[in-house]
């Protein structure tokens, strides 16, 4: 079988890959884009069926084209970000060949580049681009055994109320996914208990403007690292239903149970951290110095918003803050699932380079990584804390595009050097 040969291989055609695509063309790099599913594949088939863009559609876009249809203040439906994406293809005439797999990269042993294994032959790359993003590997934790007597699903597999059996839920997870996903099996009628971690809980909206306004404005979304002690701290805020508040006092006051830190297993019986009161206050006191801030920047700069002194008020502790559950008897609750909202591992075990930590995830600054050649994209903080979001992917891309087009630069420098024999 021939060998293609190609300057620039982007592997995943999501909202990173798609971004590289265009601003590749724009730079004069040849390029070609795998993806082994379809055109933005996770949103379409990685998420429940309800799931809605957790930004609204006037922000949550490439600046090259707006979500046609769809309300500027609205929060785009899960199908309606697919077909974005398909149209972001094809206006930038992207080169993208789905149902392809990468299934190994490694350094040429015969020339320059990459020689990339892939579902249709070998494809050699002078640079490739990782644009896979971060919800590679859905993580459970080993806690509850795998033949343990009830039914056990990461998020990822999550669809809808009516897969599930009939019975309770324990959803572990408090982030934007847990949280929506819990509301949705409660308003189905599903007895539902949520272990409620540590979490960040800003306001959907306030004072009129989105929450991603205001960390615009506030110069949040440009915060360049994050404390390592907080790398993992959850973000508890939603898109769904036109964009709402997480409270999750008030999602005890309308039946659910929440609980601590899911601890261990034994027996049929879950343990639960003593956390939930902190979890719940270190919520709020986020929350609180978010509007602190806020309310700062609209006094500095003369902005006449209407106030909304009503989000600070903190509801009273349910029951089960009080007198929190430490231990549950799942059979005993009759809880027959567990839904693990626990998050996503990197997996580059296709990427066999020099391009990783000691710890195993990609070393690089920017995107641009420590093995020549290689770039990483759609990563969490990977230059900002806007880089896993739509838009943040495209400013990261264009940053990873110019790198390459000055390499290459320097590679044709060389060239002409070697042809004029200097």
């Amino acid at each position: 079988m021939a060998v293609e040969r190609i300057d620039t291989l982007v592997v995943g055609a999501g909202q990173s890959g798609l971004a590289a695509s265009a601003h590749l063309s724009a730079a004069g790099v040849p390029h070609l884009v795998l993806e082994q599913g379809r055109i933005a594949e996770r949103w379409r088939t990685g998420r429940w069926d309800s799931l809605v863009a957790n930004g609204p559609a006037w922000h949550d876009r490439f600046p090259i084209l707006e979500f046609e249809g769809v309300d500027p203040n609205a929060f785009a439906p899960k199908e309606r970000v697919a077909a974005y994406f398909e149209e972001i293809a094809r206006m930038t005439d992207a080169p993208v060949r789905c149902g392809i797999e990468v299934v190994s990269a490694r350094r040429n042993p015969d020339g320059p580049g990459f020689r990339v294994e892939t579902s249709d032959g070998i494809i050699e790359a002078q640079r490739i681009v990782a644009a896979t993003g971060p919800f590679q590997r859905p993580v459970i934790p080993p806690i509850v055994p795998e033949d343990a007597p009830v039914t056990q699903l990461h998020s990822a597999a999550y669809r809808n109320p009516d897969q599930l059996p009939e019975g309770g839920v324990l959803v572990v997870g408090s982030g934007s996914s847990g949280t929506q996903i819990a509301e949705e099996l409660m308003e189905a009628g599903r007895d539902v208990t949520l272990s409620v971690g540590p979490h960040d809980r800003p306001p959907r909206r306030y004072r009129g403007r989105d929450n991603v306004w205001w960390l615009g404005v506030l110069g949040k979304w440009e915060v360049p690292t994050i404390d390592p002690a907080t790398a993992h701290v959850t973000i508890a805020v939603s898109g769904a239903k036109g964009g709402q508040n997480i409270d999750f006092r008030a999602l005890a006051a309308r039946g659910m149970t929440l609980v601590g830190m899911t601890d261990s297993y034994q027996n049929g019986t879950l343990t639960f951290a003593p956390d939930l009161a902190e979890n719940l206050a270190e919520g709020d006191r986020y929350l609180h110095k978010l509007l602190d801030e806020c309310d700062a920047w609209a006094a500095a700069n003369s902005v006449d918003l209407p106030e909304e002194p009503e989000l600070r008020h903190v509801l009273p502790d349910p029951d089960c803050v009080t007198d929190p559950v430490r231990a549950l008897n799942l059979a005993e609750a009759g809880i027959s699932t567990i839904l693990w909202a626990t998050g996503y591992a990197l997996d580059f075990g296709w990427l066999q380079v020099e391009a990783f930590g000691p710890d195993g995830r990609p070393a690089h600054h920017r995107g641009v990584s420590t093995e020549p050649g290689v770039y990483f994209l759609g990563l969490p903080w990977l230059s900002r804390r806007g880089s896993s979001f739509i838009w943040g992917a495209w400013l990261d891309a264009k940053h990873i595009a110019d790198q390459i087009a000055v390499q290459r630069g320097y590679e044709a420098f060389d060239a002409e050097c070697r042809a004029g024999g200097a």
